[in-house]
């Protein structure tokens, strides 16, 4: 059922993409007198259709392929290859027969949609929800680094108060570009003293190979036991739901993170745990697996110092703007460190796969509008990239006529679609690839 849910969840964040992109390019169209021939959501390859009507003079359908959308507009060489149109005379309702201008705005049309859809739902989200936040500036038990902030050389207890000098009032900014697009620089302060650490431009690479939860995480300490799980080492040795670890190996251990390593580092070992379970002191001996674990759960404190702010309807759109934009930025800054060769695309591109795991096999409309809002934003920047076949490939070609004054011939236009259309697919096989790959590695 899981399953379903999570591929219910992809087609419908997808459909609504590309319905909504292709609706760009029709409506863009029909304003200038351009005849739209096909409007299909999923591609109907080898002329398989799911569904079809026709609805003056446009057919409207559903293809069987969900791997993205068309419009077929009259007069045009697009990703179809239809040239037999292009053998006669240009009609006044044909694309070809309109301004630069127009053929320009119209090609756009997705793209501006897909921009305003994203702004739009960063839009409503911070309407409705508002913004909750961590405190950065109150976290009193500092920050515990995961296996990438270990690396740079954070430590557990840290409190990190600013970026390149900037301060840090959000716990989530840690998490979100403004670090881990690298090349940036921590003030940390620790034991009293203040240290600048660096944060490396390739950090992205060891985002994508473990989690950005594996850079920082508050620091919480450790409540009790929560569960034990049956025929597991801790319910061998005695440990009960409801016991609280004081030490381990006579080391005092009120956070979860000294827990969690000194078992984590002792595979093969026998620790000592002291533990107050009700009003008396217990002690039990076990030996570590050598995964490491001993087969608890603990209940964590995240009594952490939340903020929660909200707006008004006019207020909350600058708010959600930014937000959009922040995301489209972030993609192309993404890009910029693939082509410089920092950022490796194996690990940074992802496809619908994916895509897939992200929404998750449960519904979270929240998480559900969000991660369209972020896809739409990355659609827009996708599409506007100039390969031939793609929004962008046909947008510098008509920047290039308006600047000479002609038209490229139609036998150039023709065989950059068709090159447009390899990259494309060795780009497609590369992505769906490299989703597989992953999930299988893990």
């Amino acid at each position: 059922m899981g399953v379903l849910v999570m591929i219910g969840q992809v087609l419908l964040g997808l459909s609504i993409l590309i319905v909504l992109h292709e609706l760009g390019h029709f409506l863009a169209a029909r304003a200038f007198g351009i005849k739209v021939e096909k409007f299909y959501l999923f591609f109907d390859a080898w002329g398989i259709k799911l569904f079809k009507f026709t609805y003056k003079g446009c057919e409207y359908g559903i293809g069987w392929l969900p791997l993205g959308g068309y419009v077929k507009i009259a007069g045009m060489i697009d990703e179809s290859m239809d040239t037999e149109q292009l053998q006669g005379e240009p009609q006044p309702w044909e694309f070809r027969s309109k301004p630069a201008w127009q053929r320009l705005i119209v090609m756009m049309g997705g793209i501006i949609v897909n921009i305003i859809l994203g702004i739009f739902i960063f839009w409503m989200l911070t309407f409705k929800y508002g913004e909750t936040y961590i405190d950065n500036t109150k976290l009193v038990n500092g920050v515990v680094p995961g296996v990438i902030g270990k690396q740079i050389g954070l430590q557990a207890g840290d409190h990190i108060t600013a970026v390149d000098g900037q301060p840090i009032l959000r716990f989530s900014d840690l998490l979100g570009s403004k670090v881990l697009m690298g090349n940036t620089t921590l003030s940390v302060v620790r034991d009293g003293e203040t240290l600048s650490i660096p944060v490396p431009g390739d950090i992205l690479n060891d985002v994508a190979d473990y989690d950005r939860n594996e850079f920082v995480a508050v620091r919480s300490r450790t409540m009790a036991v929560d569960s034990v799980i049956a025929g597991s080492v801790a319910e061998m040795a005695g440990i009960q739901p409801g016991d609280s670890i004081l030490s381990i190996n006579g080391s005092a251990t009120p956070y979860w993170d000294q827990v969690r390593d000194i078992i984590g580092g002792s595979s093969g070992k026998q620790v000592l745990l002291t533990m107050l379970r009700g009003v008396d002191t217990v002690t039990v001996e076990a030996t570590v697996p050598e995964d490491g674990t001993l087969g608890f759960l603990a209940y964590q404190d995240t009594d952490f110092p939340h903020v929660t702010v909200h707006y008004g309807f006019f207020e909350s759109l600058p708010i959600g703007a930014s937000k959009a934009w922040g995301t489209l930025i972030d993609n192309a800054k993404g890009l910029g460190k693939i082509a410089t060769g920092e950022l490796r695309a194996d690990k940074a591109i992802s496809g619908p796969v994916r895509i897939a795991t992200m929404f998750g096999s449960e519904v979270n409309w929240i998480k559900f509008w969000t991660l369209v809002g972020i896809l739409s934003m990355a659609l827009a920047l996708m599409n506007f990239l100039p390969i031939p076949a793609l929004d962008g490939g046909h947008v510098v070609f008509l920047l290039v006529e308006i600047i000479q004054g002609k038209p490229l011939s139609d036998k150039f236009l023709e065989k950059a679609q068709i090159a447009g259309f390899f990259i494309l697919l060795a780009l497609m096989v590369f992505v769906f690839g490299n989703d597989i790959l992953k999930i299988v590695s893990k």
